[in-house]
């Protein structure tokens, strides 16, 4: 399927809003890394567009003391697919993660 052809001003609003939500993600990674935000928090948001579409391995790999493998391994053990997203997260996997890390 072939990508729609959009005008210049499209096309400007369209990577205006895709930066705006790069920095969006970038700020909840670094509010995780500082701890201002709690994984609990991120997953009771996965409504919020921006949250809900980010990939659960870089939520974790935000977290401090995760690394990729750490992520990687949490990820395989707890049978979450690397390509799963927030909101895709089911009941037991949410459950799951937030055992795994005390509901921080």
């Amino acid at each position: 399927m072939p990508l729609p052809q959009l005008s210049e001003e499209q096309r400007k609003q369209a990577l205006a809003k895709a930066a705006e939500a790069r920095r969006r993600r970038a700020d909840v990674k670094q509010q995780l890394k500082t701890g201002q935000l709690k994984l609990k928090e991120i997953l009771d948001r996965a409504s919020d567009e921006t949250i809900g579409k980010m990939k659960i391995a870089a939520v974790l790999e935000a977290l401090p003391g995760v690394g990729k493998v750490r992520a990687r391994k949490l990820m395989e053990r707890l049978d979450i697919s690397s390509s799963r997203r927030v909101r895709g997260l089911g009941g037991k996997q949410r459950g799951a993660l937030l055992q795994e890390f005390d509901a921080k």
